[in-house]
C-alpha cells in the first residue's frame, strides 16, 4: 500500500486553505494533517506533525513565509517546502530559493499543477511553475554568463558534481550523504570545494548552475 503523504498548509486566508484542503484530500495518497494561519504557527505545527510537504504562503502575518521557511530548514533540513503564492516577481523566487524551498507554485495555476508540484518535490526534484520559467531564465542570465566564464579550465570531480546536483534538487546534506554513502563532513567539503572552484556565493548560484546543466528537468 502506498504511503499517504502528509501535507501541512500555511496560508492566512481561511477560504484559500479550505480550497487547498479539498484539492489535496481528493488525492488517494495525500492528506492535509494541519493548517496554519501565520508563519509562527506553521513552525510550531511542523515540529509536532512532521509533514512530508509544507505548502507555504509568502505573505503572512506575525512571521512571513520567507522567514518561516528559513527557520524550518534550520531545524527540519529534510522537510520539503513548496512556496505557494501570487507573487510573480522573480525577486521573491530568488529569496525563497535562498531560504531553502524545493519548489515554487503560483496560486493562479490550476489544481493539477499544484498536485504535480507536490509529487515532484517529494521525489527529490525541484519544481518551478511553468508560468515563471521564461522570467527566471532571463533573471539568471547574468549569473549564467558569469558561470560559463568560470567553467573554462575548471572541472569538478564526479563527486563534486553529484553533490551540487543533489543540493540543487533540494536534498539536505544528511540526505546527500546517505545517497552517496559518505559522511556529512565529506559532503560539506565537496560542496565548499565546488563552490570555490566556480566562484559561487550562495544557493541561488548552485540552482543557476544546475539549470545550465539540465539537472532541474523533471524526471
Amino acid at each position: 500500500m502506498a504511503k499517504t503523504l502528509k501535507i501541512l498548509i500555511a496560508e492566512d486566508h481561511q477560504t484559500v486553505r479550505d480550497g487547498l484542503k479539498l484539492i489535496v484530500n481528493a488525492q488517494e495518497d495525500m492528506e492535509v494533517v494541519g493548517e496554519a494561519g501565520d508563519g509562527r504557527e506553521v513552525i510550531e505545527l511542523a515540529s509536532k506533525l512532521h509533514p512530508d510537504v509544507v505548502l507555504m504562503d509568502i505573505s503572512m502575518p506575525e512571521v512571513n513565509g520567507l522567514t518561516a521557511t528559513a527557520r524550518l530548514k534550520r531545524t527540519e533540513p529534510d522537510l520539503k517546502i513548496l512556496a505557494l503564492t501570487r507573487h510573480t516577481d522573480d525577486a521573491y523566487l530568488q529569496e525563497m530559493i535562498e531560504a531553502g524551498i524545493s519548489g515554487y507554485v503560483l496560486k493562479q495555476s490550476d489544481s493539477r499543477g499544484l498536485i504535480r508540484a507536490i509529487r515532484t518535490v517529494v521525489k527529490g526534484n525541484y519544481y518551478l511553475d511553468p508560468a515563471l520559467a521564461g522570467k527566471v531564465f532571463r533573471s539568471f542570465g547574468d549569473i549564467n554568463y558569469a558561470l560559463r566564464g568560470e567553467l573554462k579550465g575548471k572541472k569538478l570531480s564526479a563527486r563534486e558534481s553529484e553533490t551540487l546536483r543533489y543540493t540543487a534538487l533540494g536534498y539536505s546534506n544528511s540526505e546527500i550523504a546517505e545517497k552517496m554513502n559518505i559522511s556529512v563532513k565529506t559532503i560539506e567539503a565537496h560542496k565548499a570545494n565546488s563552490m570555490k572552484k566556480l566562484n559561487m556565493k550562495c544557493r541561488r548560484d548552485i540552482v543557476s548552475y544546475a539549470i545550465l546543466q539540465g539537472w532541474l528537468r523533471e524526471n
